[in-house]
């Protein structure tokens, strides 16, 4: 069995019981947060967000880390919203995060192929373009885009600044609409939120995106399956081009033609994130490094 020990509840939120073996066919994992069984875990897992509230206050008995204990860094939060990362340099062993190149790599979702091709049904489309949006800051660059964007196609904004999300929520409202600004609030490598994976995909509209290049987005889906704001030299230009799909039918239900040969996962905030440090631990062995520099690497 392996003992994973969480430092702190993610935000403070008591995680109830993650079922590794019946969800996603992990076995032998023991999760607890009862701060008594450091001395027996295999990996502690520190969130960061909780690190920086608590001052970064890591385990100090005697020795402060066993030599065959694994600390894992994890962290979902982009670099411009991750801070101090500097002070944390060669204290922990593992980094998991929705980047790639993590030790344990858990993305925001991913698409996985059907055994067989099937039919995909769009849902009955009323209305254009949504934008759904809780942290408004002036000077995102999401919102300066949005700002030229509106001045040429009408977009409903729902959340911070604009209409109330019905009742059903996000998934069900977007539903109606044939697109969806993905709009990431800062733009780093990998970077690719629910926005993308749940927002726009999850409710069948085609994803407008804002966040890391092109490139970055076709490590992880189709390159039909989205519309990039670079792909235009303007707003007004990515406007006239989302007018004409409207009224072109044949064009518009090009972005979903991947649809037929790939199912969307959606990743489980936080119980996916900790059977994965089981399913990891496993298959690491005795091997154990450090990390020397997280700030170099998640900053780059």
């Amino acid at each position: 069995e392996v003992n994973v020990l969480l430092w702190w509840e993610p935000f403070g939120r008591p995680r109830g019981t993650a079922d590794c073996r019946r969800r996603y066919n992990i076995t032998g994992c023991r999760l607890s947060s009862n701060r008594s069984l450091f001395g027996e875990a295999q990996a502690v897992l520190f969130h960061h967000r909780d690190l920086v509230l608590h001052d970064q206050e890591l385990p100090q008995a005697p020795p402060p880390r066993p030599p065959w204990q694994l600390w894992v860094w994890m962290n979902f939060e982009s670099p411009s919203h991750s801070p101090d990362l500097w002070a944390l340099a060669g204290i922990f062993n593992w980094t998991m995060s929705y980047r790639r190149d993590s030790d344990i790599f858990v993305p925001y979702g991913y698409l996985y192929a059907l055994p067989a091709p099937r039919p995909f049904v769009l849902p009955r489309k009323t209305r254009l373009v949504a934008w759904v949006i809780s942290n408004w800051n002036e000077e995102h660059a999401r919102v300066r885009y949005y700002r030229q964007l509106k001045e040429h196609v009408a977009i409903d904004v729902y959340g911070a600044r604009g209409l109330a999300l019905p009742q059903g929520g996000v998934v069900e409202t977007v539903s109606a609409y044939k697109f969806y600004l993905a709009f990431e609030n800062s733009q780093h490598t990998d970077y690719i939120t629910e926005k993308l994976w749940r927002n726009a995909f999850a409710a069948s509209a085609v994803p407008i995106v804002l966040g890391p290049d092109r490139a970055n987005y076709e490590r992880f889906i189709p390159s039909d399956s989205f519309i990039h704001v670079d792909d235009f030299p303007s707003p007004r230009l990515l406007a006239v081009y989302l007018k004409f799909l409207d009224k072109n039918k044949a064009n518009y239900r090009r972005y979903f033609a991947w649809r037929k040969n790939y199912e969307v996962h959606i990743t489980s905030f936080w119980d996916e994130h900790f059977c994965k440090v089981c399913e990891a631990v496993r298959a690491a062995g005795n091997q154990i490094k450090t990390v020397q520099n997280l700030a170099s690497w998640f900053e780059s």
